[in-house]
């Protein structure tokens, strides 16, 4: 067991302590980062899956979807399982889990077990609010908040930096070298998280609620096939309002169940406190904001110049101009990381959201030229890095221990949710507004099509600045905004957390 800071000797174990520390926040970020990745993946051959896997346009659709499902019902899941069991294993294991997934879409050339590849890819997304939960009890304190902003800002910058790497493997090698790579990072991901990664007695022992785990999935899964299938299906089609309100009326039994259950799944009266309830209700409209852009500006970007206002790019120059947002978002951590220490989480998270409604702003009046729209991304892009980093700091100081990572985890579904009902309303914006250069051309998006889609963007972003500032502010802590009562007792418990050798 490591010595307590009290019998650290100066200059001894201080400094190889701390440089553990370090190393075990940067195998996270880089983790998180690479479990980041599966959301692009295949995006850049989306348009050729139909061919490549023998199969129809609309059952090819599901490889996007099939990620974005598995990664939605994975992280509240991943996060109690972690609370339970211990972050370091359940980490291991969604890695673990992430090679399989690779490995299988690798080996496959028809939909259906490229599908269940996708799932298990999607599943391993659970590894990034583990390690968010895990980098504030392992971080030395000075760098607690550096850490917390870094490995939270992969969710962002994995999307970006993702498109134009998979665009550029996918042009010059077979397509299977996509998930040949993403095998090879799985890998390094399970030897680097077991044995860099320390080991720590943060079991919360308890019983897992499978039937709110099922309940959770079956729900999640009816109302996000809903909203991402409403614009190829229909609104009105009876398919998609039977997902969608039969999804919702699951949601609501399993409520109610979770409120009766000894051991929920998720304890809904912990995420009923104010700032937690406003704080996820940001993370649906900040992550909103982040995914407009990234359906958005590709799109835009890959117009043909015939239209008047496309700028005519291919797939791999649209991943290059994308990928400086990502950057961006890396850029910002320290930043994010500074204003957490002294302005504190809610401004901090306000500032962040304003920040992207800045850069939906710029994108309205700048949109001619393909460096425009870069600028654009990146004021975008460094509003995303900075309310991301805050999300989870006012999640953390605002519940106990034993709930950090399933809540943490619960805050990563309310981002996702935001991204997917933001590819359904700018699908829904896009096809609103259309222009036909000839007949043997599907219908485009015209400018004001996509001036629409920022303005909505900026909206969401701008709503979810306001709805944080509704947050109250009570007592100070590290980050200088504790905005509970209870947080206080919850950080003393969480800093008394055993490093074991």
């Amino acid at each position: 067991m490591t010595p307590s800071s009290s019998s650290i000797a100066p200059g001894a174990a201080a400094p190889r302590s701390t440089r553990r520390a370090v190393a075990a926040v940067a195998v996270l970020c880089f983790s998180s980062l690479c479990a980041a990745l599966m959301q692009s993946l295949v995006i850049p051959i989306q348009g050729e899956l139909p061919v490549l896997l023998s199969t129809s346009a609309a059952n090819a659709s599901w490889v996007v979807t099939a990620t974005l499902l598995g990664a939605a019902v994975a992280m509240p899941v991943t996060g109690r399982l972690a609370d339970m069991y211990g972050k370091k294993p359940v980490l291991i294991a969604s890695a673990a889990i992430l090679l399989v997934g690779s490995l299988i879409c690798a080996m496959s050339d028809s939909v259906g077990p490229m599908l269940v590849g996708r799932v298990l890819q999607g599943t391993a997304m659970g590894y990034i609010p583990v390690a968010i939960s895990m980098v504030r009890e392992t971080a030395p304190p000075h760098l607690r908040n550096t850490a917390v902003a870094g490995v939270s800002a992969t969710l962002g910058v994995g999307g970006a930096l993702g498109l134009p790497l998979a665009a550029w493997i996918a042009q010059d090698f077979d397509w299977h070298a996509l998930f040949w790579v993403s095998a090879a990072l799985a890998a390094i991901m399970i030897t680097l998280t077991a044995i860099v990664v320390p080991q720590m007695r943060d079991a919360h022992p308890g019983r897992l609620d499978i039937a709110g785990a099922i309940g959770l999935a079956a729900g999640l899964v009816g109302v996000l096939v809903g909203v991402t299938k409403g614009n190829d299906w229909g609104w009105g089609d009876s398919n998609t309002l039977g997902m969608i309100s039969g999804g919702i009326l699951v949601l609501l039994l399993w409520g109610w169940y979770e409120l009766r259950h000894r051991e929920p799944l998720i304890d809904l009266r912990t995420t009923a406190r104010t700032p937690v309830l406003l704080t996820n209700i940001a993370a649906v409209l900040i992550g909103f904001g982040m995914m407009a852009q990234s359906i958005v500006v590709p799109q835009l970007l890959q117009t043909p110049e015939a239209t008047g206002h496309g700028l005519g790019q291919t797939i791999m120059q649209t991943g290059l101009w994308m990928a400086p947002a990502g950057i961006m978002m890396m850029l910002f951590t320290p930043v994010s990381s500074r204003m957490l220490t002294q302005l504190g989480a809610r401004i901090t998270l306000a500032a962040g959201a304003a920040v992207i409604a800045l850069g939906y702003t710029v994108a309205v009046f700048l949109m001619n030229a393909p460096w425009q729209l870069m600028l654009a991304s990146c004021v975008a892009s460094a509003g995303v890095g900075i309310g991301y980093a805050a999300m989870p700091t006012l999640i953390l100081t605002n519940v106990p221990p034993s709930e950090s990572a399933a809540s943490v985890g619960l805050n990563g579904l309310m981002r996702s949710m935001g991204t997917t009902i933001a590819g359904a309303v700018m699908a829904v914006a896009l096809t609103s507004q259309t222009t036909t250069l000839n007949a043997s051309l599907p219908a485009m998006p015209t400018q004001g099509a996509f001036q629409l889609c920022f303005i909505i963007g900026a909206a969401a972003a701008i709503t979810g600045a306001l709805i944080v500032l509704l947050i109250p502010r009570h007592k100070h802590d590290d980050t200088h905004d504790v905005t509970d009562d209870g947080a206080a007792d919850a950080r003393e418990s969480s800093d008394e957390t055993v490093l074991v050798d």
